[in-house]
C-alpha cells in the first residue's frame, strides 16, 4: 500500500508498539523460549528473551526489488524487510539490474536463552504485569527424534491454538510428572542440545552442531536475531526481549548442502571459509531466524515485578511493595538461617550479598560488588549443593562452579575469536547481569594447575576483584564489564579474593542434610516464595544517597576508631562497613543511610570479625 522512501516501516514499529499495549497482548505472543519452533508456523509474530552472545557482521539485503513475467514482461515491485528469501511466483523471475532496486543493511545478532535462567522463571505467571507463558518443554530445541502426541492437527485446530494459548499449553503439558516444589523442578525438556561436556577441550574439533551455549549443559534454541534499526544501541551480553517475524524458510540450509553452486542466496558466500558458512547459516530448524520489529533492554528478568520500574502503574506496584517489607524480610532471614544450619550472621550477610549490585564504576573500581566467602562449609558437595538449589528459587539466574582441578584446567572460562569460523566462541563467565555465581571450593583437592587452569583461575580472580572479563581475540584482549555477584564457599579461606569472609557456625546439625532441606523448600509457600524473589529483586533497582550530615558523622565515626584501635582498623575496614551499611538500609527499604543504620553495620561487622579471631585461636592458623 505504500510507495518506496515513504514512512512504512515506521507505521508497522508503531502499529505493533500499540498493539503490544492493550489488554496483555504480550501473553498471547508465543515466545520461543516456551514452545517448540516446530509448533510454531513461519513468518508468524513471535517474542524471544535472550542475552546477545556475539554480533555478526552487518549484511545487505534487498530492500525493494523488481520480478517480471518473461512472457507478460508484467512487473511487481516487492519489499524486502522481515525477509530472508525473496519473493518471487513461478512464472517470475528477479531483475537484478532493475532501476527500483535498493539496497539496505540490517545487523546480526547470535542470540541465546539467558544463560543458567531459573525454571521458575519460565513457569511463574503473572497476570497483571510482564509474564512469561511457559509449556512443560522450556528452552525447547527441535529434535529430528521428537514424535508430538498428536501426529495431525487440522487448520481450525491451528488457528484455535493461536487464539488460546492456553490449550497449546495443556498439549504441551501433556501427562508430565508432578512432584515439583512450587513449580520450580525443572520442566521436561525435549531438544537437540549442546552436549554437558560442551566446554570441555577437545584436541580434535568442535561438535558438529555446537550452538555455543556459554553454560554447560543449556538447552533452547540459539536464534539469529536480524536488527533493523538502532542497532548500536546493544552490545554484547546484553539482556533482550525482541518481537518479531521467525524466518524458518529451509533454503537457508542450502549452505550447509555440498551442492553450494546452486545457492540462491548470496553470489559472494564463495569467500567464506566452509566453517564460517556453517557457523553464519546454520540449519533454520536449530537457528531459527528472528526479523526484529521491535526490541528492548530488558533490566532484570524477574517475571514478578513489572519490566520497566518508570511507568506510573509500575510505581504502585513497588509502593505497595515497599510497605510490607518490613515482615518479607523478617521471613526471609528467618528461612536462609535455617538453611545456614541455624546461622543468623551467616544469613544477614548472604542477605546482603544476594541484593548487592555494581551500582557505578571510579576509574576502574566497581563499586557495589559484595563477594562474600562463605567459609566452614563441610568438606562435601551435598552443603554447597543445596544451598545452591535454595539460591536457584530465589534468584532468576545462576550457576554454580565447582572448582574441582579437573574444572579449573579443562573447562573454557573465557571467550574467545575462532577468527576461522568467525565468531566468538563462549566460555563460563560469558554471563547476563545479575547472574549469581556460586564457586565450590568445597570441592578442591590435591593436583597440578596446568597452563589453562592457572589462566581460569586468574580470569576468576579478576572478575571478583574488577568485574570484568578479558575476552580473548588472540592479538590482543577486549575488556567487557560485568556485574556477577559472587558468593565462594570453602572449608578453610578462600584462595580466590573476596570483599567479606563469613565463618560458618552450625547451631544445628542434621542426621539427613538431603532431607533436612527438601523439607526446608517444601515448607515455604508458592506465595511467600515469590514475595522473596520480588524482594531480592526489586532492591537491587533501587537508588540510594547518603546526606551530607550523615557522611560527616560517618567521617568522625571512624577517626575516633582508628585513634582506639589503629592498628586493626584501615581504610578497607571503612569501605566494607559502608557497603554493608548501604545493603542493610536497602534490605530495610531504606534508600538514604541512618545513624541507627550505620551503628548497626559496626555491630555486624565487629561480630563476624569477633567470629574469624575465635575461629583462628581454635585453629591456630589463618582462616
Amino acid at each position: 500500500q505504500n510507495v518506496p522512501n515513504s514512512d512504512w516501516e515506521k507505521k508497522v514499529t508503531e502499529y505493533f508498539k500499540e498493539k503490544l499495549k492493550e489488554n496483555n497482548a504480550t501473553n498471547w505472543v508465543p515466545s520461543l523460549n516456551d514452545v517448540p519452533v516446530h509448533y510454531l508456523k513461519p513468518n508468524s509474530l513471535v517474542k524471544f528473551r535472550c542475552m546477545v552472545q556475539d554480533m555478526f557482521d552487518p549484511e545487505f539485503y534487498m530492500g525493494v526489488y523488481e520480478t517480471v513475467d518473461p512472457n507478460t514482461n508484467a512487473r511487481v515491485l516487492h519489499f524486502g524487510k522481515y525477509r530472508d528469501v525473496a519473493e518471487c511466483g513461478p512464472q517470475q523471475e528477479i531483475d537484478l539490474n532493475s532501476s527500483q532496486t535498493i539496497t539496505l543493511e540490517r545487523q546480526t545478532f547470535y542470540c541465546v536463552p539467558v544463560p543458567g535462567e531459573s525454571a521458575w522463571v519460565v513457569v511463574v505467571l503473572n497476570p497483571k504485569f510482564y509474564a512469561y507463558i511457559s509449556a512443560s518443554q522450556a528452552r525447547v530445541s527441535p529434535s529430528t527424534s521428537y514424535t508430538p502426541s498428536r501426529h495431525k492437527r487440522s487448520y481450525e485446530e491451528d488457528e484455535d491454538m493461536d487464539l488460546h494459548p492456553s490449550k497449546q499449553k495443556e498439549q504441551h503439558m501433556g501427562n508430565s510428572g508432578g512432584g515439583d516444589i512450587h513449580g520450580c523442578v525443572e520442566p521436561k525438556r525435549l531438544e537437540t542440545e549442546a552436549s554437558a561436556g560442551h566446554h570441555l577441550i577437545s584436541p580434535n574439533c568442535s561438535p558438529p552442531l555446537d550452538l555455543n551455549f556459554p553454560l554447560p549443559g543449556e538447552k533452547g534454541p540459539a536464534c539469529l536475531v536480524k536488527v533493523y534499526e538502532s542497532w548500536d544501541s546493544f552490545k554484547v551480553n546484553d539482556i533482550l526481549e525482541v518481537y518479531g517475524i521467525l524466518s524458518v524458510d529451509p533454503v537457508l540450509s542450502i549452505v550447509n548442502n555440498e551442492e553450494r553452486e546452486s545457492s540462491v542466496l548470496d553470489p559472494m558466500e564463495c569467500m567464506d571459509t566452509a566453517e564460517e558458512q556453517r557457523v553464519h547459516s546454520p540449519p533454520a530448524s536449530l537457528v531459527p531466524r528472528i526479523h526484529v520489529i521491535l526490541a528492548q533492554k530488558l533490566q532484570h528478568i524477574n517475571p514478578l515485578l513489572p519490566a520497566c520500574l518508570d511507568e506510573e502503574e509500575s510505581k504502585t506496584f513497588v509502593s505497595n511493595f515497599m510497605s510490607e517489607l518490613s515482615p518479607v524480610r523478617a521471613e526471609l532471614l528467618g528461612f536462609l538461617t535455617h538453611a545456614l544450619l541455624g546461622d543468623s550472621l551467616a544469613a544477614e550477610y548472604l542477605i546482603l550479598h544476594l541484593i548487592s549490585t555494581v551500582y557505578a564504576r571510579r576509574d576502574v573500581l566497581p563499586l557495589g560488588k559484595f563477594t562474600v566467602n562463605l567459609s566452614g562449609c563441610p568438606r562435601n558437595n551435598i552443603f554447597t549443593d543445596h544451598i545452591y538449589r535454595i539460591i536457584q528459587q530465589l534468584v532468576p539466574a545462576s550457576y554454580r562452579l565447582p572448582m574441582t582441578i579437573e574444572n579449573m584446567n579443562r573447562s573454557r572460562f573465557i571467550p574467545h575469536k575462532d577468527y576461522t569460523a568467525n565468531r566468538l566462541v563462549s566460555g563460563v563467565l560469558q554471563l547476563a547481569s545479575n547472574t549469581s555465581l556460586v564457586v565450590d571450593e568445597t570441592q578442591l583437592e590435591q593436583g597440578q594447575l596446568d597452563a589453562a587452569g592457572v589462566h581460569n583461575v586468574t580470569a576468576l580472580g579478576k572478575l571478583i576483584t574488577w568485574q570484568k572479563v578479558d575476552y580473548d581475540f588472540s592479538y590482543h584482549q577486549m575488556e567487557f564489564l560485568c556485574n556477577i555477584n559472587v558468593l565462594i564457599t570453602s572449608e578453610g579461606r578462600s584462595f580466590l579474593p573476596s570483599d567479606c569472609q563469613v565463618h560458618l557456625q552450625p547451631q544445628i546439625i542434621p542426621p539427613n542434610m538431603e532431607e533436612y532441606m527438601n523439607s526446608l523448600l517444601t515448607a515455604v509457600l508458592p506465595s511467600v516464595l515469590n514475595k522473596f524473589r520480588i524482594y531480592l529483586s526489586l532492591l537491587r533497582l533501587l537508588d540510594y544517597s547518603i546526606s551530607d550530615e550523615v557522611t560527616k558523622a560517618v567521617e568522625e565515626d571512624f577517626v575516633e576508631m582508628r585513634k582506639n584501635d589503629p592498628e586493626s582498623v584501615t581504610a578497607d575496614d571503612l569501605h566494607r562497613t559502608l557497603l554493608v551499611a548501604r545493603f542493610l538500609s536497602l534490605s530495610a527499604g531504606q534508600t538514604t543511610l541512618s545513624r541507627e543504620r550505620w551503628l548497626r553495620a559496626k555491630q555486624l561487622e565487629a561480630l563476624r570479625k569477633a567470629r574469624l579471631q575465635q575461629q583462628r585461636r581454635v585453629n591456630g592458623n589463618e582462616l
